[in-house]
């Protein structure tokens, strides 16, 4: 049973526009250098050909797994609420060890860009954020085996 996974509507709609994209021109692209191979002669030594037919592998991989992305997604607003976390949120953090303060908007697995400041809804850290309030502390096993300690400082 597939597991749905909340998305944001832009990221939906980001879905639909690769997955055109790889349809409309990456793929007749890359049958066209199957057909231009092709014509070079033996398939058995034709680097050419080989490659554009991996090209192709992946492609239809990708397009699969997108489209897969897409049937479990469910769309979900951007939280609302300033008092507690949730899909959607910028929260401000303060490492209590460091004391450094980081601000991440809670987003899809999809949407995820850490340099950007968009941390995954299913990341360890999100997971432990969603629903507190501003002054809640939370402690993150992290996946290098380290704990850390987080104190919510804003939500917007």
């Amino acid at each position: 049973m597939n597991e749905s996974h909340p998305m944001s509507a832009a990221a939906y709609a980001e879905l639909q526009a690769e997955i055109e994209k790889l349809e409309t021109v990456d793929r007749p692209a890359i049958a066209e250098k199957i057909s231009v191979a092709r014509e070079d002669g033996d398939l058995k030594e034709n680097a050419e050909y080989h490659a554009a037919k991996n090209d192709q592998s992946f492609l239809e991989t990708r397009i699969l797994q997108l489209r897969d992305q897409l049937q479990n997604a469910t769309i979900v607003e951007a939280a609302t609420s300033d008092t507690e976390v949730g899909f959607g949120s910028t929260v401000t953090l303060l490492d209590t060890e460091s004391e450094k303060e980081v601000t991440y908007t809670i987003v899809s697995s999809f949407e995820q860009d850490i340099a950007a400041g968009k941390l995954s809804n299913s990341s360890p850290v999100a997971e432990a954020v969603i629903g507190k309030p501003i002054g809640n502390v939370v402690t993150v096993n992290l996946p290098n085996g380290k704990k850390r300690s987080f104190k919510v400082v804003k939500i917007s």
